[in-house]
């Protein structure tokens, strides 16, 4: 399949969460807070926000439903520097990264990618994507890795992407959002649902 190189170009895609109270408020209110934050920053360019969506934690029982959405923007930034920048918005609501996997958090904000760009290269990349899930959550990279590995499997991610990015297409996987997105088994998209449907 051919990509749009054009349509990828300096296109970021940010997956938004958060399942617990933070100072800004409750769950919504963290993720408009951070939404923000970001769109403050000098070099972004805002492009789309997707709904928010209720998913259930994951794993299942590790906490409350979580609210989640997604954006696009376009940025000058180094991808190194605006993953910088985003856990900058986490820490100033209280995040703390200790190191442990899939926790409830007040917000978690994960660069899913940055155009084109296969960090920090398609070996590496195929690697932390083809890990066994019970590693997943056991282990997490030390670089950066693009696109983020795990989004081709996660229906909370891809659903509010496909709200509005469903044509990008995946560097490595050659895939566009929506066609991640109609892969998905129907257990990924389990429970989800709009924020207020």
């Amino acid at each position: 399949m051919s990509r749009n190189l054009n349509q990828n170009a300096n296109l970021v895609l940010v997956a938004l969460g958060a399942n617990l109270t933070s100072s800004a408020g409750l769950p919504a209110d963290s993720l408009r807070f951070a939404l923000g934050k970001i769109l403050e920053l000098p070099q972004v360019v805002p492009l789309a926000v997707s709904r928010l969506w209720i998913t259930p934690a994951f794993p299942p029982g590790s906490g409350p439903e979580y609210v989640n959405a997604a954006a696009t923007f376009r940025c000058a930034y180094p991808p190194e520097q605006l993953l910088r920048e985003l856990h900058a918005i986490e820490a100033e609501l209280g995040r703390k990264r200790d190191g442990a996997r899939w926790q409830a958090r007040g917000l978690d904000l994960d660069l899913l990618a940055h155009g084109d760009l296969v960090l920090p290269d398609a070996a590496m990349q195929q690697h932390w994507r083809d890990l066994p899930p019970t590693k997943q959550a056991l282990l997490a990279p030390e670089r950066l890795i693009l696109p983020h590995p795990r989004m081709q499997d996660r229906g909370f991610v891809l659903a509010p992407l496909a709200e509005i990015a469903p044509g990008w297409v995946h560097p490595s996987l050659g895939l566009s959002v929506a066609q991640m997105l109609a892969a998905l088994p129907p257990e990924a998209l389990a429970g989800m649902r709009p924020a207020g449907a």
